[in-house]
């Protein structure tokens, strides 16, 4: 059938399964709009505030989904507002496609208005991009977007589509969507070599990564860490996998529990699944590399010997790497100890603290809650106190550390899986995104903002005072009202001071199921 290319882009969304697509028109994307006019039921568009937030919110909904989230933006600042979000999506290793409008073709190079080299500007942080120069290879572009995004280790691949292109005509068919290729898996000298490993050690140790959340390797972890009698420590991206574990252990890394880092400096094999061991978790390599020999279990063959260097490795998706490994590796008596208490203690008497407040949301919250967080040090203590299990998920941006990330993302969840969202905020990350607090609004989202205010940009102080500089421009004291600005987007809004006031209204905001906003006034001087 004959179809402009702003419906060919739309028949190929529908074609690859999609259902929503987060994003903000503009004079270059006025086709592809018009084409999600004329295919209104068939696709969900939410319109967000801000193009960086669209981005975070398909990042949210594939990490909610395990499907691609879509994005769209128009030329220009639009296309370059997205940068933000994409490049926390390749961080994190998430599959999103990023849609953006170009100028005509003839204008390109011209300096025209709304013009930018996105294909170019995007190259570092996108997995794949492309920029479309002839209407009869659209429908296969956008078709290869999708495969490359989802294969292998997941990442964002942008399409730029000049104006021309989505106006002119073209004969399209559809296909049926291309299976994501599956990751070469270690041969069996590979596994015997790990086993070998596995057996010499007196005090193996897992170590778990990003790599080992995305592919649902909960369940596999456990029972290898049971049957060596090793414990489990994981990364922030790891956060929740497996919090239930009896041989969890805890935060691993700069802001990890002192417990999890004494197991570290204490193995004899560290056995690391689906992290790269980013500066945060191992902020001395070599250190650990003289005590312990390293087992190295990742999708992406460049991130073996990258930051650390592995003494042996085994290439392929984490959980199927960890199934096929169980049943070559010896059972062995427990070698180092779980610490007795892995999280930190102290209640801080009666004042309302992140740990409190945490605790009593994981108390509150039912099986189905998914977090997501800004970044800073509310990110860290969400990832030490919230409890969490089963069904539960957590959702943060750990390698880019994008603040103002979770509102998006949180939006992006909620429309992924229908089920209530908690963001956890501090107040500098809420006033870099607030206003997507008006898409939650308007469109009813089961979204609840939980604001710790410490009038401050914490993590920012906490580092000028372990270096003994002075405190500069790290007081945010700014005196907003959160819970009148809440009202005024015509959500609940809800301010706590004591722990008393802090539970009737997580109370009261999650029997709502929201959205709603909740500000906890917390101390300034609070470590992460």
């Amino acid at each position: 059938m004959l179809l402009r290319g702003a419906q060919i882009v739309i028949e190929c969304l529908l074609e690859q399964g999609v259902r929503d697509v987060f994003g903000y028109p503009g004079g270059a994307v006025l086709g592809i709009y018009e084409a999600l006019h004329e295919y209104a039921g068939q696709i969900r568009h939410t319109l967000m505030t801000h193009e960086q937030h669209a981005a975070h919110a398909a990042d949210g909904y594939a990490r909610a989904s395990g499907k691609v989230g879509v994005c769209l933006a128009t030329s220009g600042p639009g296309a370059t507002n997205l940068l933000t979000g994409l490049s926390a999506a390749y961080m994190d290793s998430s599959p999103v496609v990023a849609i953006t409008g170009n100028v005509a073709k003839a204008q390109i190079g011209t300096d025209s208005f709304q013009e930018i080299d996105i294909y170019g500007v995007s190259m570092p942080v996108t997995k794949h991009n492309f920029i479309v120069g002839d209407i009869r290879e659209l429908a296969d572009t956008i078709r290869q977007a999708f495969f490359i995004a989802a294969s292998g280790r997941p990442g964002p691949v942008l399409v730029d589509i000049p104006q021309d292109i989505a106006a002119a005509k073209a004969e399209f068919s559809p296909k049926a969507p291309k299976a994501p290729a599956r990751p070469l898996l270690a041969d069996a000298l590979d596994f015997a070599g790990a086993a070998f490993l596995i057996e010499e050690s007196q005090r193996p140790l897992l170590l778990l990564g990003g790599g080992a959340a995305h592919s649902g390797a909960e369940a596999a972890a456990t029972a290898l860490a049971q049957k060596l009698g090793a414990p489990i420590i994981q990364t922030l991206m790891a956060t929740g996998c497996c919090d239930g574990c009896p041989q969890f252990a805890g935060l691993a890394g700069v802001y990890g529990t002192p417990g999890a880092n004494a197991l570290l400096e204490q193995c004899d094999l560290l056995i690391a699944v689906g992290t790269r061991f980013s500066d945060r978790t191992i902020p001395r390599p070599k250190a650990l590399a003289r005590k312990a020999k390293v087992l190295h279990i990742d999708i992406d063959p460049a991130e073996i010997n990258k930051n650390l260097n592995a003494d042996l490795a085994l290439m392929g998706d984490a959980r199927e790497i960890l199934e096929h490994l169980l049943p070559l590796c010896p059972a062995k008596a427990p070698g180092l100890a779980v610490p007795p208490k892995a999280r930190p203690g102290g209640q801080g008497g009666q004042r309302l603290t992140p740990e409190f407040l945490l605790k009593t949301l994981s108390a509150l919250a039912g099986s189905e809650q998914i977090y997501t967080t800004e970044v800073g040090q509310h990110q860290i203590w969400a990832a030490k106190h919230l409890e969490i299990s089963g069904h539960q998920r957590f959702i943060t941006s750990g390698g880019l550390g994008a603040m103002g990330f979770g509102l998006g993302a949180a939006i992006g969840a909620a429309r992924a899986s229908g089920r209530r969202i908690v963001n956890i905020s501090g107040d500098g990350s809420f006033l870099m995104n607030m206003a997507e607090l008006s898409t939650a609004a308007y469109y009813n989202l089961p979204i609840i903002e939980v604001v710790l205010d410490n009038r401050s940009l914490g993590m920012v102080r906490q580092l000028q005072k372990n270096a003994h500089l002075h405190l500069s421009q790290a007081d945010f004291d700014r005196g907003v009202d959160y819970p009148a600005l809440a009202q005024a987007l015509g959500i609940p809004g809800f301010a706590a001071k004591t722990r008393q006031e802090a539970e009737q209204a997580l109370a009261q905001a999650l029997a709502s199921g929201g959205p709603a906003l909740i500000a906890c006034q917390i101390a300034k001087n609070q470590p992460a």
